[in-house]
């Protein structure tokens, strides 16, 4: 396992595991296969596990595979789905969260706490779902008058190490609060050879994710990079069910150039993306989504494999598939 730097977060794997697999939200997989597979990750280097209440089950499985004494070295994060409530309903919400993600990893702090829904103008309306945006997304004076002190109090407890942000929102706001002082020590960004948020995206701007990287590291900020294989789009097939008309559904079909070429080479395209991913400048570790230790070992050897070399990065940029 290679290592990179996160920003002030310091040393870490340049694999993170990630809780949406492990947490049985990725399609099927075994409580059992997620516990075995969080210590394979571990065993083999990795030693930062992403997790979050929305992920179902993987704070649980944290729990038990460790039983609130983590191995050295190994770090963990968490996440708040704040929204837009009421100004002074921030802080209790953010604390609650927090202590309940505690209590269920048996955990006396977390190292990195991120706020995990959008950031936005305080009068912007959103694309798709209007409706219920104060609900995925936390308005812009919600943000800096609110929740930044309410995390910087939690630093300042020893619940929290740092605090960092999700990056996947409407991207000219997620740029403004990397330059906006306090800022966050770290941010969760797109990393994949499409450049597509996917069915997170829910403005109708361009996602601009090589953007958010770029003022991240102008910043100091740590880059974690989410989505490399799209949510299964750059795989050889979605393994869970998807409409016709599913942002992934529609980015598997747009990726049909991408595995052939792949097919030319004789390469795996989820190895290929993940290899790509590590390449993109800025990056400092990469998410994985793995559900099971088959996925785990296919990510380890991309890992060990490296980035892509130039010519194979620049014939698949030749393709034309990204978005932004």
């Amino acid at each position: 396992m290679q290592y990179g730097t996160l920003g002030s977060f310091g040393r870490v794997s340049r694999l993170t595991l990630g809780g949406g697999g492990i947490g049985q939200g990725w399609g099927e997989t075994s409580r059992d296969e997620a516990s075995q597979t969080i210590k394979l990750a571990v065993d083999r280097g990795v030693d930062l596990l992403d997790t979050a209440p929305l992920y179902r089950n993987c704070e649980a499985i944290v729990g038990d595979v460790f039983g609130g004494r983590l191995p050295r070295g190994l770090r963990i994060t968490t996440k708040c789905s704040l929204g837009s409530p009421p100004a002074h309903e921030v802080a209790d919400r953010l604390n609650r969260s927090l202590e309940s993600s505690l209590k269920t990893m048996r955990l006396d702090r977390v190292d990195i706490f991120f706020l995990h829904t959008n950031i936005c103008p305080d009068d912007y309306v959103y694309a798709i779902k209007p409706e219920q945006q104060d609900t995925f997304a936390t308005k812009w004076s919600i943000y800096a008058e609110q929740f930044i002190p309410a995390v910087e109090a939690l630093k300042a407890s020893g619940k929290i190490r740092m605090w960092g942000i999700t990056g996947s929102g409407l991207p000219r706001t997620i740029v403004k609060a990397l330059r906006h002082a306090p800022k966050p020590a770290v941010v969760q960004a797109v990393a994949n050879l499409l450049d597509s948020a996917g069915g997170l995206r829910r403005y109708a701007e361009p996602a601009e994710p090589r953007t958010v990287i770029a003022a991240a590291k102008d910043q100091g900020v740590g880059v974690l990079g989410i989505r490399a294989v799209q949510a299964g789009a750059l795989t050889n097939a979605i393994d869970r069910s998807t409409s016709p008309n599913h942002p992934e559904t529609r980015d598997f079909a747009r990726a049909a150039p991408y595995r052939e070429l792949c097919g030319k080479w004789g390469q795996d395209p989820a190895v290929v993306a993940h290899r790509y991913a590590l390449g993109i400048d800025g990056v400092d570790t990469l998410i994985l989504g793995v559900k099971n230790r088959d996925e785990l070992r296919q990510c380890l050897d991309a890992e060990a494999a490296g980035p892509l070399d130039a010519e194979q990065t620049a014939a698949i940029d030749r393709l034309g598939l990204r978005t932004s």
